[in-house]
């Protein structure tokens, strides 16, 4: 047997616990500005090497030009929607809150900073790559197929995910044919993206230590 340690001995310091704060924003987040910011490098490149406008559907729509409040506000407007039928479908069907689930569990905890910063990364990237430097070379089908493709996940329950996004990409391909330029579809995607994000977050918040 150990004799007792004196009464005046402190014994070993307590270990402190780890705190159970949301995690830095590290991690997957910054992989995924990395990729974003890479992305929209790759697709301003590819414009200026072939002199065309990055963001512009042709040269004729770069001469009219952006209309400061039609453009913003048909993008914002076709997110809305957007919205709120993926919230919908979310909300009402197994598949979709299954879907809805499974996606925020993979994403982790996401304070409203996060959403946002990550909206608005993918939809400027995502949008200056597939529609203003992909759809005009191969069109908006083909365009459209590849960015559902871009989102494909080898999981059942993100199938939802996958098919909401192709269906997102003609959409955008649309918004993008009609108004000449990206700021719609930059509007509309960033808009779906902040929104949804934010509400996974809250819907589905993930406990600590997970």
């Amino acid at each position: 047997m150990h004799p007792l340690p004196p009464s005046d001995s402190r014994g070993p310091e307590p270990r402190e616990e780890p705190e159970t704060a949301t995690p830095p924003a590290g991690g997957w987040m910054g992989l995924a500005l990395l990729f974003y910011g890479g992305l929209l490098g790759l697709a301003l490149l590819w414009d200026l090497l072939a002199g065309e406008p990055w963001l512009y559907a042709s040269p004729a729509a770069a001469q009219r030009g952006v209309d400061p409040w039609r453009d913003p506000a048909v993008g914002l407007l076709a997110g809305s929607l957007a919205v709120l039928v993926s919230r919908r479908l979310a909300e009402s069907t197994a598949w979709g809150a299954r879907s809805a689930r499974s996606l925020a569990a993979l994403l982790g905890p996401l304070p409203l900073g996060r959403c946002w910063l990550l909206a608005l990364a993918s939809g400027v990237a995502e949008e200056a790559f597939f529609r203003g430097a992909l759809q005009p070379r191969v069109g908006i089908a083909a365009a459209s197929l590849l960015f559902g493709a871009a989102h494909f996940a080898p999981r059942r329950d993100l199938w939802p995910w996958t098919a909401s996004a192709l269906a997102a990409g003609f959409l955008l391909g649309l918004l993008f044919e009609v108004t000449g330029n990206l700021v719609a579809p930059i509007a509309a995607h960033t808009a779906v993206n902040a929104a949804n994000l934010r509400w996974l977050a809250r819907r589905y918040p993930s406990r600590p230590g997970l």
